[in-house]
């Protein structure tokens, strides 16, 4: 078992395993800003995920930019939901198959302008990408983060009751003691780890909806997505994994990895995925 501060790429749950041709690998990753990603190494760094799917977070650009902007990548089809507000928030969807239907947000107006969730209907299940609200450095959000839970589980709950579901993106919580490097100065005083924002993960989970990363590998330490830039966080692991793969429970066992990439740079999250059958 790897200790928290220990190196990043020495532990194997931190390695996607090598898929078979009827495997689907599917990534989620927030890239803090999807035309700064593409000034730095995005196109590479997608060859080499090798995802037949990517669910992006925090384009921070309208659709007509994301657009603009991937011009470059051919192979994928591409879907974003903007915010209202320019250069905020924002979500894609970059898909090698083309999804039988996208619908853009929850249906719920009071949710819907921040460009937030991006669900992709294929054969045999839905693929829902999210970006929760942050509750912010001085947890002004934080009731608001409460509502967006609340809706978003019911959303989950009533696209279950069709095709099961598939889930990823940043969720901004940290789950468990053991899903940040230092839980104890952070409980009930920093975002992401507030009881209330525990719950609504929790809600998730009762709903249903299995943790991935923590089924396939219950015991990992150190597993981070998410890094500050302050203090070298990064190079030191002092992190956060507040990226999830959430699956409806009936098909848990369609998944035969669950894995983060934190080799992959140019963001504050590194990516994270799973390999599907």
């Amino acid at each position: 078992m790897q200790t928290r501060n220990a190196g990043l790429n020495r532990n194997p749950y931190f390695v996607g395993r090598k898929q078979t041709p009827e495997t689907m690998r599917l990534i989620s990753w927030n890239v803090n800003g999807l035309r700064a990603a593409m000034k730095k190494d995005f196109p590479a760094q997608l060859n080499g995920m090798n995802a037949d799917v990517l669910c992006i977070q925090e384009t921070k650009a309208q659709n007509d930019q994301v657009a603009e902007a991937l011009q470059p990548i051919s192979g994928y089809h591409i879907f974003s939901n903007a915010a209202e507000r320019k250069g905020y928030s924002g979500t894609a969807i970059l898909s090698r198959e083309k999804p039988i239907e996208v619908q853009y947000g929850i249906g719920i107006n009071t949710h819907d302008t921040e460009g937030r969730v991006l669900m992709a209907e294929y054969e045999t299940f839905y693929l829902i990408n999210v970006y929760v609200p942050n509750s912010g450095s001085e947890l002004k959000r934080l009731d608001y983060r409460q509502k967006w839970d609340k809706a978003f589980c019911s959303f989950l709950k009533k696209a279950d009751r069709h095709k099961p579901v598939l889930v990823c993106g940043d969720f901004n919580v940290a789950h468990r003691p053991v899903d940040l490097a230092r839980p104890q100065p952070n409980y009930n005083k920093s975002a992401g780890y507030m009881q209330v924002e525990i719950d609504g993960m929790d809600r998730f989970i009762k709903s249903g909806f299995h943790d991935t990363f923590r089924r396939r590998h219950p015991e990992a330490e150190g597993a981070y997505s998410w890094w500050s830039y302050r203090g070298g966080a990064r190079k030191k692991n002092v992190g956060w994994r507040i990226d999830y793969f959430l699956v409806s429970q009936r098909v848990m066992d369609r998944v035969t990895d669950a894995f983060i990439l934190p080799e992959v740079t140019g963001s504050d999250h590194c990516p994270v995925g799973i390999s599907w059958e």
